[in-house]
């Protein structure tokens, strides 16, 4: 069957449960097309197209059936759209022709080949109708209060015939569905019909005595129902074989979903075996803590499925002890699903955009198709370990459209989002050929959670630009977060949107440290003998310290470039000053990182090349991953720690070096890049303009001749922020977020 309806008051109408039911059978069935034949612009049906709970039209018409376009490409089909074209007039003189005719306001709403007034019932006059006529047009009052000139003959009904017989199909296989006035012409050329529950007395009145329209008692969606049963589309089976039965609740009220699990595995004697993470962060051990105490909760991530190794173990438990009811709830995946959905396609497509470097993303549809498959999977198994009515926190841009699927699964569950990576603004994020389903799945999110307020206020922006949004709710953002004093402040954010009937809320939740491993590492012999060494080794000469990722987000070259700068500006700093550059190594399937990683090497031999002395070393570059309790020594050490990514997230490398120096009351000092987002959060930092190697060089230069009273101020003022908002305080701030606990103490404004 080809199903042709109206939107509002049709197929968006009815309660939730209708509404879902006829959505699903649509996409279960692949024998039913669908076609929005609606009086909106296309620009004004786009925000549907990012609904994921909307099934895709195959057609859209709209414009009272003077626009008509493929719903997958959104181009017109040129057959029924050309001869449309070719009857109209044109907007301005319509406009130039009823001028002076009292009464008529313009909507201003996106219409195309067609103009739409508000007026009162005496202001169609004959004289009104004489001029649409020597324009070649009709006119169309509906409801007592619109009016639209269309071109002569074309309405939602001609223009549904039109698409009808370039199909060829059956006019028998049709149902056209409605609610008003608007909509009688698609019930006038001998198709099967139905009016919804609490249509228009005028289109029921009309349509009383057509034996092929049914006028139903359920209204949206519950009428079209009921009409698709009446007129036995589907069989003798009905509506009811075709409609997916919900998942099965599971027993878990709290399910994160991750991208990693809570524990290594690794081959031994071809034997997979488990074991505790070798380098901890302090988010996976923090989001464990919410199971403690006999909590029932599952951890859903991915493990590589290799068939040589026997059957997957979909459920493994994760620590008897300490957590004895939560279960690790594995995703099996091939080594290539891995590759493409996180080491490629993510890395390579989505990572690069969300850092606002667009020109080195590549897109491919096929890696969409893989990214989306194993989204769809993390939702399935999710849905599956969920309690009824639980709450579900997904984590991060790897599992985008977790979201989308899960919520079509189980529409009960409460699910929030964290986003852990830096998310742009609309004209950067806007890139990605798939923006319009990210930001719908993203929408399905009862919360979601940022970094700071900078990233949330983006994504209402990007959401903006894809659906109406109506914000309902804005806080002020100090004095928790800076406001205009760096790159990403803002001083207001909002805190609750509603899309289509639905309420979603907004936060900001800076990652914090767990500082007991901070503790625990000064605490430790070994480590305090590696100070003691490297305060002898360091002996006259000051310590500027950077710790990154290879990656070309961390603008490494141009910290070099103001190294260079730095040491040609101030000939006195030579050999009482030395760069000391820990570079992790991105993993060996990430080549896009090979280009970066020999012009730092190269640069790095260049300022060593161009300064180095006997007995000096201008700059000492390690590339290779250092342990954690060892980068701590390094921290105690450092007199200056140079963090000047170009975009980021947060980073946390800033709050560690800030947790080290607080501890042992040091003097050291953060220059900190105004891009990232620690810098709208942490305050006594240093900050920089990292796309400005001159500026970069100058603060560096003047956190190294900072006297140590200014310097032991600025690092305790960070410091009483990063030891107060640690990451037991972000997990359970930000639950309590998701549970509507949330204690705002910034100004709440209202939004009417």
């Amino acid at each position: 069957m080809l199903l042709a309806t109206d939107l509002d008051g049709t197929f968006l109408a009815g309660d939730a449960a209708q509404r879902q039911q006829l959505y699903q059978l649509i996409a279960a069935h692949p024998n039913i097309d669908l076609v929005f034949v609606t009086g909106r612009g296309l620009e004004s049906v786009l925000p549907l197209l990012a609904d994921t709970m909307i099934p895709q039209p195959d057609y859209i018409i709209c414009d009272v059936g003077c626009t008509i376009v493929n719903g997958h490409t959104l181009q017109p089909v040129f057959e029924v759209q050309s001869p449309i074209e070719d009857m109209w007039p044109g907007e301005h003189k319509i406009e130039e022709a009823i001028a002076h005719i009292a009464g008529l306001t313009r909507q201003d709403v996106p219409q195309e080949r067609r103009c739409s007034y508000f007026c009162e019932e005496g202001a169609v006059t004959e004289e009104l109708s004489e001029i649409a006529a020597t324009l070649n047009c009709d006119v169309l009052y509906s409801a007592g209060l619109y009016l639209d000139f269309l071109p002569k003959g074309i309405n939602k009904g001609a223009t549904l015939t039109a698409l009808i017989n370039h199909l060829e199909l059956n006019s028998e296989d049709v149902m056209v569905a409605g609610d008003t006035l608007n909509d009688l012409s698609m019930y006038e050329h001998d198709f099967i019909g139905v009016c919804v529950g609490e249509s228009e007395a005028g289109l029921l009145e009309a349509t009383r005595s057509r034996a092929r329209v049914y006028h139903a008692l359920e209204p949206g969606c519950g009428g079209i129902l009921e009409a698709i049963s009446h007129f036995g589309f589907l069989g003798e089976e009905g509506i009811s074989a075709e409609v997916r039965e919900p998942a099965t609740p599971g027993q878990s009220d709290l399910v994160m979903v991750y991208h990693r699990l809570p524990y290594e595995e690794y081959i031994e004697d071809g034997i997979q075996k488990r074991r505790r993470p070798t380098s901890p962060n302090g988010i996976i051990p923090t989001l464990m803590s919410f199971f403690a105490d006999g909590k029932k909760g599952s951890w859903v991530a991915w493990s590589i499925h290799d068939p040589k190794l026997g059957e997957f173990e979909s459920h493994t438990e994760v620590d008897v002890d300490k957590y004895p009811n939560l279960v690790a709830a594995r995703v099996g995946l091939s080594k290539r699903d891995v590759d493409i959905f996180y080491k490629k396609f993510s890395k390579e497509a989505f990572w690069p955009t969300l850092h606002t470097f667009w020109e080195r993303a590549t897109f491919r549809e096929d890696h969409w198709e893989v990214f989306k498959d194993v989204n769809r999977r993390f939702a399935e198994r999710t849905s599956e370990e969920a309690a009824e009515g639980a709450t579900v926190w997904i984590h991060d841009y790897n599992l985008w459209m977790v979201p989308a699927y899960l919520r079509e699964l189980r529409p009960d569950l409460n699910i929030a989002f964290f986003h852990h990576t830096y998310f742009p603004s609309a004209d950067v994020f806007n890139v990605l050929p798939w923006r319009r389903e990210i930001v719908g799945s993203l929408l399905q999110c009862d919360y979601i959670g940022f970094h700071i307020p900078r990233q949330a206020e983006n994504f209402v922006d990007v959401a903006r630009g894809v659906t109406p949004i109506d914000v309902k709710e804005k806080v002020g953002c100090a004095p928790r977060f800076v406001t205009y004093g760096c790159a990403v402040g803002l001083d207001e954010m909002t805190t609750e949107i509603e899309v289509n009937n639905r309420r979603i809320r907004l936060g900001a939740h800076p990652v914090g440290l767990d500082l007991n491993r901070v503790s625990d590492a000064l605490e430790d012999p070994v480590i305090q003998n590696r100070m003691t060494e490297l305060r002898e080794e360091l002996s006259g000469t000051k310590l500027v310290l950077s710790v990154e990722r290879l990656d070309y987000t961390k603008g490494i070259p141009a910290k070099l470039q103001a190294f260079e700068k730095l040491l040609e500006d101030h000939p006195e700093l030579h050999g009482k000053v030395t760069l000391v550059t820990v570079c992790v190594p991105a993993a060996k399937e990430m080549t896009v990182y090979k280009k970066l990683q020999i012009e730092i090497e190269q640069a790095v031999g260049r300022i060593n090349g161009r300064y180095a002395d006997v007995g000096w070393t201008p700059v000492q570059f390690f590339f290779r991953a250092v342990p954690f309790e060892q980068l701590v020594a390094y921290y105690a050490m450092a007199d200056v720690m140079w963090i000047t990514p170009l975009r980021d997230g947060l980073n946390l490398v800033a709050k560690e070096y800030v947790a080290t120096q607080g501890k042992i009351e040091g003097s050291g000092v953060l220059v900190l890049s105004e891009f990232a987002g620690a810098a709208a959060e942490v305050r006594g930092a240093m900050l920089t303009n990292p796309h400005d190697p001159a500026e970069m060089a100058e603060t560096c230069y003047l956190a190294l001749a900072m006297n140590r009273d200014e310097a032991r101020s600025r690092m305790r003022e960070a410091y009483e922020i990063v030891s107060h908002y640690d990451i037991e305080h972000w997990g359970n701030e930000f639950l309590a977020a998701v549970k509507g606990k949330a204690n705002h103490k910034t100004r709440l404004v209202k939004v009417a």
